[in-house]
């Protein structure tokens, strides 16, 4: 059985993936949506070039097309869950900072509100 994808939403039920996805052109989008399919099916097994260990337990899905490159940002949690933080359209050689801050405050956020899970 592989991975379950989830994407993290805010306290009033934002959804920042989703909304990334929407923003992105359609052949783009639909590789990214194929790369999480993969990810769910390989999870931590699925490696460079796809997807690359940042910090902190915190991981990037690496996309590209053409001269276009994508992250979507996530964190594996207890269960074969794989919660997707945030994606960005790469535009630097390294990931923004702000983008890996961005993914741990939302790990912090999804780990209070989900205790239970």
């Amino acid at each position: 059985m592989g991975f379950e994808i989830e994407f993290y939403s805010t306290s009033d039920g934002k959804e920042p993936i989703a909304d990334f996805l929407d923003s992105l052109d359609v052949k783009m989008a639909a590789k990214l949506v194929g790369l999480l399919e993969i990810l769910e099916e390989k999870g931590p097994e699925l490696r460079l070039p796809y997807s690359g260990y940042i910090e902190d337990g915190i991981f990037e899905l690496r996309c590209k097309h053409g001269s276009n490159i994508t992250r979507v940002m996530y964190f594996f949690y207890a269960g074969k869950r794989i919660i997707a933080t945030n994606g960005f359209v790469k535009k630097t050689q390294k990931t923004p900072k702000r983008e890996i801050e961005l993914a741990k405050e939302r790990r912090t956020d999804w780990l209070m509100r989900n205790k239970e899970a």
